[in-house]
Parts: C-alpha cells; structure tokens; sequence
C-alpha cells in the first residue's frame, strides 16, 4: 500500500472572525500549509475542500471551495465540496489520501473552513438544527432523549438562555453513563478542567483561561449535567493539510524529516444497535479497523485528539478508542490519566471545548495539533516522546450515534 504523509499543516486561530471572510480564513491556512510544506500552489493535484454551514450562513451555498481557492490562484485542477457534519474535515483528508492512494496525484490538500459568528444569533444556533432527519426530528428527540430518563435534574440546572437543541442530546449521553456506570458530574468536570488548562498553552485556542472543577460546576448551566464550559462553543477558522506520497514529498522543498505518516484512516456510517451493547458503539468499530489496518494497539498510543462537543464526548470516546475499559472513563479523567505528564494525554490542544469547533474545520484542527505534537513542535503543551496519535472525530447523528465516524493514527517517521 502507498505510504501517505503529511507535509503541511496550517490553521487559524479558532474564534470570533467578525472582520474576516471565509475566503480570508481558507486563504491564511492554506497558504500556512503550503509554506510548512515548501509546497508551491502548482505542485498541488487535487483538492478536498470541507465545510458545513457556509451556505447557510453565508449564502455559499454552491461551490464555495472552488471560489475560495481560485480567489488563491487554484485553477485547473480538481477541487471537490466535502461535508459530513462536524466530521467533513477529517472526510477532506480521507478522500486526499485516497486520491494519492489511487495514483490520482502525488499532492493533495485538504482544508476545512467554517465561518459561524453572525449577528443573527437565531440563525446561528440553527444552523446545527439539520445535523440529523429533518423530517423526523420530533422521533429524533423522543428516541434520544428516552437515553436520559431515570435522572431527575435537579431545580436551576437548565439555561434559560437559547442553546443547539443537541446538547440536550448530549445531557441525555451523560444521563445514560450516569445511569451505567456511575460517572459523576465532578468527572465530566475533570474532563472540562484539563482541556481547557491545556488550552492556555495554545496560542490557536479559543479560549485560553483556566477552570478548576469546582469553577466548571459553579459555572452557568447548560442543561443538566453539562454547564457552559463543559460545551464547545460557536467558532470561525480554517485548517489545512498537505498530504503526499514519497515521489511527492521528494519534489517539495520543506524539510522531509518533518513529514508524519498516515498510517490508517477509517470511516464507518452508524448501524443500528441497543443503546446498552457498546462494543458495537460507530467509533469502536472505526477504531479497532484503524489500530488493524496501522498495525499497532491501544497500548502503543502516545497521545490522543478526540471529538469533546462536550465534556462527555471525551469520556465516551476514550472509551471507544479502548484507552480505558468502558465506565472507566470519569474515574481515568478524575485521576489524571489523560492530563498532559499523565499516562495518555489526550486533548493537549484543549479540545473542542476551549480550542473552538468551527464544525467544517474541526477534524482538520485536531490533526494539526497532532502533526505538531509528533514532529516535537509543541512548546509548553508538549507531549514528550510522542510517536503514535490518534484522532477521532464524529459528525451528525442518525438513530443514536453518530451518522458518520472517523478515527485516524498518525505516526512519528
């Protein structure tokens, strides 16, 4: 099989872009990149471009890679509009490698670009709302939300202010794991604290202040048991990857031994299981065909991105990726096994929750973070030794999981 590699990262900070296009945004981080490639424009095959809400909200609703990179200089070439919800990134850099892979080029790049802060604050939220069936959201809702029952939230512990309808979704999550296994709120507090102290390391983050987990529990409250800071908030940005094959990276001028490998990248759609038979959990399945298809184990993983849209996405999905036994992921959090200097950090980038989730960028944003961490670029935030990352990253929602899953293992070469 063709070895991929990944030349090139760039990315934006994530955050309120007011006074930036989303051509503005694709234009910084591709041109990011292509310089830490040592790429030129030219040398580029083919191009996978991701984003969600761009036509919603701004009115792109056609094309919008197309003109982003031509406004660039890309001209000629194919470029193809990728989007998978919040996973459209990771499905940019999917359909790169397969590109190389099938002998289509020997430089792709993929970018994912979101631009999400408006002063229509309706719309804004509602811009998530078809993330699932739109003609049956009110059996969505009752089917998820049955997850919950059997946890009374106690009185106060829903905002009274607008919120995405999907984190009643998640709250209904975290009822569930609750309910199983006895997670605590103090634990999904844990969670939220260690990614947003790892956060004010990244210059990149959204937000980078500190929370302890007694200021995550006092905080404002979502809907019971998430508070504010435990969410991932409204976000702009963009993120880039060049990816190649070894004729490829042999063309370009940026420093070769700075290349990362791709060792496996695995999508699954969701199947239909019972809400208790975990194993067969998208993100398991996704996750145990990329430790196969990279030949190496949950035991050999040095560090870890996963998709936290809230803190109790965290917790599930260490879970999945087989960090921890399932139920063990609050106490493991709670202990400090995932902090950076613990026994598997993951979200040193501080996550979704304080990083940004500008949804069509985000998967792409998780690999830039682990691009750096394995070349030893990190600074503060460094993971040391780091050799094996994995990525996981999820979009939408069908039945109970998610409608689409991807997990990728990147390795130092």
């Amino acid at each position: 099989m063709t070895d991929i590699l990944i030349a090139g990262v760039g990315m934006t900070n994530f955050g309120r872009h007011m006074d930036k296009s989303y051509k503005d945004l694709t234009a910084e981080a591709v041109q990011m990149a292509l310089g830490d490639a040592g790429a030129d424009k030219n040398e580029v095959g083919e191009a996978f471009f991701a984003s969600c809400v761009i036509g919603f909200l701004q009115d792109q609703h056609m094309v919008p890679g197309q003109v982003a990179l031509r406004s660039m200089g890309f001209e000629g070439i194919p470029i193809f509009n990728v989007e998978g919800a919040c996973a459209s990134a990771t499905s940019g850099l999917y359909l790169a490698a397969q590109a190389i892979r099938a002998g289509s080029c020997d430089v792709a790049i993929a970018v994912g670009t979101e631009k999400m802060f408006t002063h229509d604050k309706a719309k804004m939220f509602a811009a998530f709302d078809s993330a699932w069936d739109v003609t049956t959201v009110d059996s969505n809702q009752e089917y998820l939300l049955k997850m919950g029952e059997g946890i009374t939230p106690p009185e106060g512990s829903q905002s009274g202010k607008p919120y995405s309808m999907f984190m009643d979704v998640y709250a209904a999550f975290c009822r569930q794991h609750i309910k199983t296994f006895g997670t605590t709120q103090e634990q999904i507090a844990a969670v939220c604290a260690k990614n947003h102290t790892h956060s004010v390391h990244n210059p990149l983050a959204q937000y980078q202040i500190p929370y302890t987990v007694e200021e995550v529990l006092a905080a404002p409250p979502i809907t019971y048991p998430l508070t504010l800071p435990m969410c991932a908030p409204i976000s702009d940005g963009s993120a880039a990857a060049v990816l190649c094959n070894a004729e490829g990276l042999k063309r370009l001028k940026g420093d070769a031994s700075r290349a990362v490998r791709l060792l496996s990248s695995v999508f699954r759609s969701g199947t239909s299981r019972a809400a208790e038979d975990y194993e067969q959990h998208i993100t398991a399945l996704a996750a145990k065909e990329a430790y196969e298809k990279a030949g190496v184990s949950p035991q050999d993983v040095s560090v870890v991105e996963v998709h936290d849209a809230t803190a109790m996405g965290e917790i599930i999905q260490v879970e999945n990726l087989q960090l921890v036994p399932w139920g063990e992921g609050g106490p493991a959090a709670e202990r400090g096994d995932f902090t950076i200097g613990g026994r598997v950090p993951v979200n040193p980038s501080g996550g979704l929750e304080s990083k940004g989730h500008p949804i069509g960028a985000t998967g792409l944003g998780q690999i830039f973070e682990l691009v750096t961490q394995l070349r030893g670029e990190a600074g503060a935030r460094q993971v040391e030794g780091a050799r094996i990352a994995v990525q996981e990253n999820g979009g939408g929602l069908v039945g109970l999981e998610e409608a689409t899953a991807a997990v990728s293992i990147l390795s130092k070469q």
